[in-house]
């Protein structure tokens, strides 16, 4: 494949894919090889291929800033001096993504609504944030500044549909605040409730069907983190899968579960050979967010798979676990700071005879590795999830020395 042009990055309007005009082949190699110097420790035979994330089409979020002015709105990011640059065509975003945002411009513009202006403090308009799924449907967000802003879109819900309608979840959040965040606590829905990620059969390779037939879909609700490249998920979470089906634990923790990709991969369907009665897989998530928590239930429900799920800080939670109520294997996949101290010393004191840890941050991973000498990686694997970027997802295999 030939590297893809970008017009906004040759024009120094978008710098975002800081590696877009290094070949995509150079890119894996050097993200595998920064991940193995930050791990020496771990036996280059025991590195799989890296997974690679695709080189355009292959984001499933866009997180468009409302730049520009009342009636002729900007979609993208801000420049210098707070003014918007209008990305609608970027080649990141999934088709499905692509094909919507000059339809959502277009729907903001009627409304009249200003663009939040930064530098100025006033405006309404703040972040379109826009979703898709592998069927092609979509989740778009507003993040607006005012009750008034809610209520125009409210009341121009009719249009909106009319202009997307692919899109089966829409949903206005609320940030009245001149902070540095994305979205607020409030989040009303107008539409829906949750989006549908089909990823295919967990317990089985990428993308392929369980033995039944049928494939894992997850359900997110609108403040429920999904990792940002489809393909690259189905491989993550079908590699856990893979390990754990190798080493057959009778029960699992998955620590900072998000919506449960990694515990729904790995977790026995109802009706499954071993799936039922006291021999049965425990698979139990704890996540912080409890409208994640809400996702991965439903998820669970409606594919039959036996999992359980609580909202709790993670770490709160292993740390004050009853040592019978450990588990054989634990799955921890935490934020860009890695698991801490605190949870990194329990792990490697608690008698889990294996862990699975993803990472999107292969310093911290290091760090926290360092902090766990009992355990060892049998196994690891690069996955792109942000190419033409220097971020990463790296998972590792570790077992008790």
């Amino acid at each position: 494949m030939t590297t893809p042009r970008c017009d906004y990055f040759e024009a120094g309007r978008c710098r975002s894919c800081a590696l877009i005009e290094t070949p995509i082949a150079e890119q894996l190699a050097a993200k595998d090889a920064r991940c193995r110097a930050l791990l020496p420790e771990v036996p280059a035979a025991v590195w799989l291929p890296i997974v690679s994330g695709g080189e355009r089409d292959f984001r499933n979020k866009a997180k468009l800033v409302v730049g520009g002015s009342a009636g002729a709105v900007t979609l993208g990011i801000l420049g210098p001096g707070g003014i918007g640059i209008d990305l609608r065509d970027c080649l990141i975003q999934e088709p499905a993504i692509r094909a919507a945002i000059p339809r959502i411009a277009a729907f903001l513009d009627d409304t009249g609504l200003a663009p939040y202006d930064v530098p100025r403090r006033r405006g309404e308009l703040k972040y379109a944030l826009v979703t898709a799924a592998p069927s092609g449907a979509l989740m778009l967000r507003f993040v607006v500044r005012s009750e008034h802003a809610l209520g125009t879109l409210r009341r121009a819900l009719p249009e909106l549909r009319a202009a997307v309608p692919e899109a089966t979840v829409l949903s206005v959040n609320l940030l009245p605040e001149h902070v540095a965040l994305l979205e607020g606590e409030r989040e009303e829905l107008l539409l829906g409730s949750s989006l549908t990620m089909e990823l295919g059969g967990g317990g089985s390779r990428a993308g392929e069907p369980r033995a039944d037939g049928s494939g894992v879909a997850l359900h997110l609700r609108p403040q429920s983190f999904f990792q940002t490249n489809t393909t690259v998920a189905r491989e993550l979470y079908a590699q856990a899968a893979d390990w754990v089906a190798r080493v057959d634990p009778a029960s699992i923790w998955d620590l900072y579960c998000g919506v449960g990709g990694f515990a729904l991969a790995c977790a026995p369907r109802v009706g499954e050979a071993g799936a039922s009665g006291s021999d049965a897989r425990r698979v139990l998530g704890v996540e912080l967010s409890a409208e994640a928590v809400r996702s991965a239930e439903r998820s669970a429900q409606d594919a039959g798979i036996e999992a359980r799920f609580i909202a709790q800080d993670a770490t709160a939670f292993a740390l004050g676990a009853a040592p019978a109520d450990v588990p054989e294997l634990v799955i921890v996949n935490p934020p860009r700071r890695g698991i801490g101290a605190e949870l990194a010393a329990w792990l490697d004191g608690c008698g889990a005879d294996r862990v699975i840890y993803s990472s999107c941050n292969p310093e911290s991973l290091a760090r926290d590795l360092a902090a766990m000498p009992g355990l060892v990686v049998r196994e690891a694997r690069v996955f792109d999830m942000f190419p033409h970027t220097n971020h990463l997802e790296v998972m590792v295999l570790l077992e008790r020395r």
